[in-house]
């Protein structure tokens, strides 16, 4: 099995799993944090083009691993992240991976904040190196070795 069919299947298998956890986890710690990762991975190539933001926000509000949150206010907090990241990227890097290593001593919560954005990443088919990329950074904001998901 070839690396992107090995990561498609981790990710359908992610999907699966994170639906279970993403309703243990409904607080709003986990929710910005989930926001703040889908907007990374939608900036991973240092912008973010107005056709991927509305690409993203639209899986977002139909997904339904994230069903469990209101569509609205998810919709806000991602549009709040993506604003960040576009005003500064750089800065705006460093405030999403600080909501996201909030979750550093919730290691599940940690991991489905992960697999969120492996989902995110591969939900056009091309998971690429930038996407990649910031799940490793992600990983490394909660401690989490990125191998774990096949982005070492």
């Amino acid at each position: 099995m070839g690396f992107l069919d090995n990561l498609k299947s981790k990710g359908l298998l992610a999907g699966d799993q994170l639906k279970t956890k993403v309703g243990q986890f409904k607080s709003k710690d986990f929710a910005e944090a989930s926001m703040a990762t889908c907007a990374l991975i939608a900036a991973a190539d240092g912008s973010i083009e107005p056709q991927e933001r509305q690409k993203t926000a639209a899986f977002i509000a139909s997904n339904d691993v994230l069903s469990v949150f209101n569509a609205g206010d998810l919709r806000e907090s991602f549009d709040k992240w993506c604003g960040k990241l576009t005003a500064d990227y750089d800065f705006g890097k460093i405030e999403a991976l600080q909501a996201v290593g909030k979750l550093r001593s919730k290691p599940e919560q940690a991991r489905a904040v992960v697999q969120v954005g492996v989902v995110i990443g591969g939900a056009d088919g091309d998971f690429d190196p930038t996407e990649q990329r910031a799940v490793r950074e992600i990983c490394q904001a909660v401690g989490i070795d990125p191998s774990e998901f096949g982005v070492a």
